[in-house]
């Protein structure tokens, strides 16, 4: 499956369509960038001695962030440039183990639903099923990302 893919307008998603994004390790700059932008400097993300005494052994970045990492794997593959005109929502959402820095991480996608608008005929929504995993096949996220898409001009 090839990491790169061409901008997809509506009509272009096909059920069962997958994506898969290249991986990505994450850094110390990537979680202090995240807790100053975001403003949470919680000491489990941010106090290394705190850290190795709680349940993680270590600091683990914030599950915001982990969701916020998911997004840029689906906008990185570019499947979305310039066709998407809203992110919707999900209809679900786990963070079944956390991320650490270090920690290298991909993002495996379905599209799992597709359905007109009957309210506009310029967009669709296109509902893609995402699994994140770090380097030992670890799920550490998952949920379904609802898309308007545009629709062929």
């Amino acid at each position: 499956m090839p990491y790169s893919y061409t901008p997809h307008r509506f009509e272009d998603f096909e059920i069962g369509e997958e994506f898969r994004s290249v991986g990505r390790t994450v850094t110390e700059s990537d979680l202090v960038m995240h807790s100053a932008f975001s403003g949470d400097w919680t000491e489990l993300h941010t106090n290394r001695e705190y850290a190795e005494d709680g349940a993680f052994g270590e600091r683990v970045v914030h599950g915001p962030m982990t969701f916020i990492l998911a997004t840029g794997f689906v906008y990185r593959c570019g499947f979305l440039e310039r066709t998407v005109i809203a992110f919707l929502g999900m209809n679900y959402m786990n963070i079944p183990a956390p991320v650490a820095v270090g920690d290298t991480i991909s993002l495996s996608m379905e599209v799992i639903e597709k359905k007109e608008f009957s309210s506009r005929d310029d967009a669709g929504l296109v509902v893609i099923d995402s699994t994140m995993t770090n380097q030992d096949d670890e799920v550490v996220f998952e949920g379904d990302m609802k898309f308007m898409v545009k629709t062929e001009e």
